[in-house]
């Protein structure tokens, strides 16, 4: 075992992530509970804040919120319609292609699996996972740039890339805490946990943190 006490971490952070933000994409399918607006959703969040990604989302899903009506819609409107999330015009793109995919070879379905999800365009394990988890309500890991940097951070794992982290924390992490500690992940590295000098002075886990690649913190 490596010492850290995940049990606690996770226990401070269900009591702290009421004082901070949802991400959208989880308000997307706490609201929806649909894995196809998931999947778009995160499609559209990836490098674009979550305060742009929400408004465009809705923008989006109020002209189209099935594959088949998504691809009556021209890329034009599309990227109207997303303006401004980052990249908006390959994401455009990727929406439109993956629709057609998701038409002609699932029925207009979303896949609950990560490989086949792997095949759509634009989609990585991140992406793949989070429609899994919170799409599907089914086990799966989705990490992050926020999940990779504190979990090595804390000294919980030892890797270099988010995908060694996610394999690493399907060894180690209790399967109680998969779905949701990128949420929590997410929400505690936006508002503490930053990836340049970290608030540690007010972080209740100091304590347990290894603070490993920490060089200056608040």
């Amino acid at each position: 075992m490596n010492g850290f006490d995940i049990h606690a971490a996770m226990a401070v952070l269900r009591q702290e992530a009421i004082n901070w933000q949802t991400p959208a994409v989880t308000i997307v399918s706490q609201r929806e509970g649909n894995p196809f607006k998931v999947l778009i959703s995160c499609l559209l969040s990836l490098r674009t804040q979550d305060s742009t990604t929400g408004p465009a989302s809705e923008r989006l899903f109020a002209l189209a919120a099935t594959p088949e009506k998504m691809m009556l819609l021209s890329r034009d409107e599309i990227e109207r319609a997303i303006y401004p999330v980052g990249f908006y015009r390959n994401k455009a793109s990727q929406i439109s292609e993956i629709c057609h995919r998701l038409v002609e070879h699932y029925d207009g379905m979303v896949p609950d699996e990560i490989e086949p999800l792997l095949e759509l365009k634009g989609v990585g394990r991140k992406t793949a996972n989070l429609v899994v988890t919170l799409g599907f309500g089914k086990p799966g890991i989705c990490v992050d740039t926020h999940v990779h940097r504190i979990c090595n951070r804390w000294g919980y794992i030892a890797t270099r890339t988010p995908e060694q982290t996610e394999m690493a924390l399907r060894k180690c992490l209790p399967q109680e805490y998969w779905i949701e500690i990128n949420d929590l992940l997410v929400a505690f590295g936006q508002n503490i946990c930053r990836p340049l000098s970290p608030y540690c002075t007010k972080c209740r886990l100091a304590d347990i943190c290894k603070r490993c690649g920490v060089t200056r913190f608040r």
